[in-house]
């Protein structure tokens, strides 16, 4: 029994170190859940460009946050409530840290000079493109950081550039393009207007 004791202990150990230990088949729920929400934003909300109004962009919050919290009540529900306290938590805390990219979204649109009809759809493909993309980098920059401890200094003087760079005055000359638009048109074929909503677009030589 004495030799025993240290397996029972250490498998307990293991349990309390995985938490969140959650299924293969309940991540996969998730995505699908989560990719048939954006179908479903899509297509009924943002595929036909208009300019919201205040209810109906009320409404559609409103519809999403009741969501989310059912989404938390499951997991309690499924969990426990550990689970379900660290669910809230986390969500609290993103929502309150999103705030500050309503800005960085302002910024966007402004500097694009996007069409107020047309900032939904633009915007919703970006939520898409930051989800992939965010995916990518933490994986990426996980295995970055396990493999190589100095790419940790690496992502920290990043971010110090960045908010130096927002801290810097802005220039006089408010066209003018910045590094990354310029080097997006030299790989692609850009132009100067928007075709309405389209992302793509074919102009001929005389301009139609």
């Amino acid at each position: 029994m004495r030799g025993s004791a240290p397996a029972h202990a250490g498998r307990a150990d293991a349990v309390q170190e995985c938490p969140m230990a959650v299924p293969g088949v309940v991540w996969g729920a998730t995505i699908i859940g989560i990719v048939a929400l954006l179908a479903f934003d899509y297509i009924f909300h943002v595929r036909k460009a208009h300019i919201p109004s205040l209810r109906e962009a009320a409404v559609w919050s409103t519809l999403y946050v009741s969501i989310a919290i059912l989404f938390g009540v499951a997991v309690t529900a499924f969990g426990g409530t550990a689970m379900g306290a660290e669910y809230f938590a986390g969500y609290v805390t993103e929502k309150a840290l999103s705030v500050d990219n309503l800005f960085v979204f302002l910024i966007i649109m402004a500097t694009f000079r996007v069409p107020r009809a047309d900032q939904q759809k633009v915007l919703l493909f970006g939520i898409v493109f930051s989800l992939i993309a965010r995916t990518g980098f933490i994986f990426l920059g996980a295995a970055l950081i396990n493999s190589f401890a100095w790419a940790f200094y690496l992502f920290g003087l990043v971010l110090l550039i960045t908010a130096i760079n927002l801290l810097r005055p802005a220039s006089r000359d408010d066209d003018r393009e910045n590094v990354m638009i310029r080097f997006v048109r030299r790989i692609f074929h850009t132009s100067e207007h928007y075709d309405r909503d389209k992302l793509f677009t074919v102009r001929t030589a005389s301009g139609s």
